[in-house]
């Protein structure tokens, strides 16, 4: 095949098009007092011209100097407020070319706070619910990199701020101070995954700390009134406690590192009181740049407040030297701490397996804290009492990916403390979940109580629609909200008051000329027996009998067992809502899609599980172009296959060791794992432990058995963890060189998914083309041949 020709963006058919720039219908954000809705209206898909503004790549972050924030591209640009009772709309005066993030209710839900970016700062806002009018509250200063804005108990907002008179921007010097050096000292391990984004030399530093060193201030809701509270550092969290006196500090402190990101840096946890004075130090982290694999530090982590004490410390501590490989039966030990927060603290309970969170109650001193065991999977929820009265008490234990057995997560709510908890009724948890079953999902509300651990039923999804709760609006769970859609509804939301519904918001068909997409929830069998599920779309104009080009799209995941591996994680009401460069745009050029064929890689044992990864995806490959062929709408022939990520990692796989496809779309993908030498994905074992299954589990090494077409997209700045740009390119050149047949589009300034206006529709423009030119006019050949 010859070069690809330097001929600039590219556009897909004039109608693919068109559905991809059209703007998103708003979101919505419930008031904590559930009467009013604050829409949030957003804008396309930003031009490549936002990506490639300049930007610092310091310690695993992406920031932007101009402004000193993330580096980001603007999606919410205007602002309207709902009143619920009586559906009056009133729209936010805001300023022109508006760049809208980091919105916040008050407890009372008299108020939003919001962060407006300039080209050369962040400003901060207060709207005011009753009036609808926005006002500016600080002109720039602000440094949300790592916090953003809050509301305290009283009302006053705590904000980060820049650092009054901290200086120039660090200039780097064209003449070397000297090579920049990493030693390894014998014997310490460290088995640190590929990071990307890393410091390499001392500039980095000095912008890394110019760019995140915040100074803590406590102002009044219209901007007076300002105090600023400790010294000014690399604050990376500054919590209040629920009674208002203190404040739990977080900072960071070189040294630094080059080799992981500013997680794992030294990190001091302090508690201050409300006008900056240290009361005691609670932690101090030494450099975590040499942990076991999926390990974890060691002291005192997780370090946060408990929601409804006054001023009680909670955290974890490893009891296994942080080690997931070593076996126990206490794995983790979860400790409080009183003011005036000295001594080792009490254990409040001894878990099996890894701490992995904790909630607050409503209107309780318990806790519910999760342990989850990597090797069953088994996640477990414990009620423990601080007080110490009762022993923790087990409420429920299963595995995390047996989605029948989810029993829903809490509703939470604001208290009037400004902390977050669960919401009680009548003493029972309020739970929400997506309610998985044979037939589909079928969303829930239910109340859970404590005491007795038994299960009330309080709504459920029914019909031919898709219905999840969002908020909950009476004390007795019998006004809620939902998000209603339906294979003819996009998505609106609906109140639900005493048995009766009504929709709040009517949001249009954001592209009603696909309207007739047939969607179907599949099953079908692999041949050793695992149960396997798909979501099967057909155009509005097929017709039975009709033999369509086919795409498979799918991403691999690891599953303990048979039987979990085979639910049905999908609904048949969703509305099929098509955008981005999502692979339903190939329903508009005459294919059938079978999108998130199920490619399970089954085993008992989650250290090994990799070794059979090939055989168990090309099986269920073949499982699935076989449906395809027994349904009727696909020949078996013009079949192609694609994947981002893991998905293009299998579709290497595929190629090279099926002969299934017609061709194939990597997008995104790593495909040489000697390159991610620490583990990836859910590998656990280290490149040095098994070579040999590295070896043959990297799609570069069998890249001259790709002998069918195969397309390469990759985002050019890509910061995922092992899918370097070089991933794709190196795969490229080893499939041309061996002789095959392949293209490669590295897309400028574009992350690993893509976000450019141009990005993305040059994108559809390749994938389609693609499967055209190498699925689509393949020839078919004829009967008893």
């Amino acid at each position: 095949m010859a070069a690809a020709q330097e001929d600039g963006y590219r556009l897909p058919p004039a109608a693919v098009a068109d559905i991809v720039t059209r703007a998103p219908a708003p979101s919505v954000s419930v008031s904590p007092g559930g009467d009013q809705l604050l829409l949030i209206e957003r804008e396309a898909l930003p031009p490549v011209a936002d990506l490639a503004k300049p930007m610092e790549k310091l310690a695993g972050l992406r920031l932007d100097a101009a402004t000193n924030d993330r580096h980001r591209t603007r999606s919410a640009v205007g602002l309207s407020l709902q009143t619920i009772a009586s559906g009056q709309t009133r729209t936010v005066t805001l300023p022109a070319d508006a760049d809208l993030s980091r919105f916040a209710w008050t407890p009372d839900g008299g108020k939003v706070v919001f962060a407006n970016t300039r080209p050369d700062a962040v400003d901060l806002y207060v709207l005011d619910t009753a009036t609808a009018a926005a006002r500016k509250v600080m002109t720039g200063g602000l440094n949300p990199i790592f916090q953003s804005p809050e509301w305290l108990a009283d009302g006053s907002l705590l904000v980060l701020t820049i650092p009054e008179g901290r200086g120039p921007m660090p200039v780097e010097s064209l003449t070397p101070r000297g090579p920049a050096i990493q030693t390894a000292s014998g014997g310490k391990q460290a088995q640190n995954r590929t990071w990307q984004d890393l410091l390499e030399n001392p500039h980095d530093e000095a912008m890394f700390t110019w760019m995140t060193t915040s100074q803590p201030v406590i102002m009044a809701a219209d901007g007076t009134r300002k105090r600023t509270v400790g010294p000014a550092r690399i604050y990376t969290s500054v919590a209040p406690s629920p009674d208002g006196k203190y404040l739990l500090m977080e900072w960071l402190e070189p040294p630094f590192s080059y080799q992981v990101p500013w997680s794992r840096f030294p990190t001091t946890s302090a508690v201050y009181t409300m006008d900056g004075k240290l009361v005691e130090t609670i932690a101090k982290q030494p450099l975590a740049d040499a942990l076991p694999v999926q390990g974890v530090v060691t002291g005192r982590r997780s370090i946060q407040w408990h929601p409804t004490e006054d001023a009680l410390l909670l955290w974890t501590e490893a009891q296994d030297g942080g080690d997931p490989r070593v076996k126990t039966d206490n794995r983790d030990n979860l400790f409080a701490l009183a003011a005036p927060f000295k001594g080792e603290g009490r254990v409040l309970a001894r878990m099996e397996d890894r701490a992995s969170g904790a909630f607050g109650i409503e209107g309780s001193d318990d806790i519910v804290a999760y342990d989850y065991d990597r090797d069953t999977r088994e996640i477990r929820q414990t009620l423990v009492d601080v007080t110490g009265s009762n022993a923790p008490r087990q409420l429920s234990i299963r595995n995390a990916q047996d989605a029948y057995a989810d029993p829903g997560n809490p509703l939470f709510t604001t208290s009037d403390r400004g902390t977050r908890v669960a919401r009680m009724v009548d003493g029972k948890l309020l739970l929400s979940g997506l309610g998985a079953t044979p037939e589909g999902y079928r969303p829930f509300l239910r109340r859970f109580d404590l005491a007795t651990l038994e299960t009330e039923e309080l709504w459920r999804n029914a019909g031919e629609e898709f219905e999840t709760v969002v908020d909950v609006l009476s004390r007795d769970g019998s006004t809620f909200v939902t998000s209603y859609e339906s294979p003819t509804n996009p998505g609106n939301v609906r109140l639900h008051d005493g048995g009766t519904a009504r929709f709040l918001t009517n949001f249009p068909d954001p592209h009603p000329e696909l309207t007739g997409i047939k969607r179907e929830l599949v099953t079908y069998k692999r041949a050793d027996g695992v149960d396997l599920t798909a979501t099967l779309y057909l155009p509005a104009s097929y017709k039975q009998g009709d033999k369509l080009p086919v795409v498979i799209w799918a991403y691999p995941l690891e599953y303990n067992d048979a039987a979990t591996a085979g639910q049905n994680r999908d609904s048949p009401w969703l509305f099929t809502r098509i955008g981005g460069y999502s692979p339903l745009f190939f329903l508009t050029q005459g294919y059938a899609v079978l999108d998130r064929a199920a490619m399970p890689v089954v085993g008992a044992d989650p250290e090994t599980v990799n070794d059979s990864f090939i055989e168990q995806v090309v099986a269920s490959a073949q499982a699935a172009v076989d449906f395809t062929v027994e349904r009727g709408f696909g020949d078996g022939v013009r079949v192609g296959v694609g994947g981002h990520s893991y998905g293009a990692f299998m579709t290497g796989h595929l190629l090279a060791h099926s002969d299934l496809f017609r061709a194939g779309i990597a997008r995104s993908g790593a495909y040489n794992r000697t390159l991610t030498p620490f583990g990836f994905q859910s590998e656990r074992r280290v490149f040095w432990d098994t070579p040999e299954t590295y070896y043959r589990l990297s799609p570069f090494m069998a890249a001259d058995k790709i002998n069918e077409p195969i397309l390469f997209i990759h985002g050019q700045n890509d910061s995922n963890p092992g899918t370097f740009p070089e991933q794709s390119e190196r795969m490229f050149a080893a499939v041309k060189g061996t002789g095959g047949t392949a293209r490669l589009v590295m897309l400028p300034h574009e992350d690993h998914g893509y976000r450019g206006r141009e990005s993305v529709l040059h994108t559809l423009a390749e994938m389609i083309d693609w499967f055209d030119t190498h699925v689509k006019n393949a020839p078919v050949p004829a009967a008893g041949e």
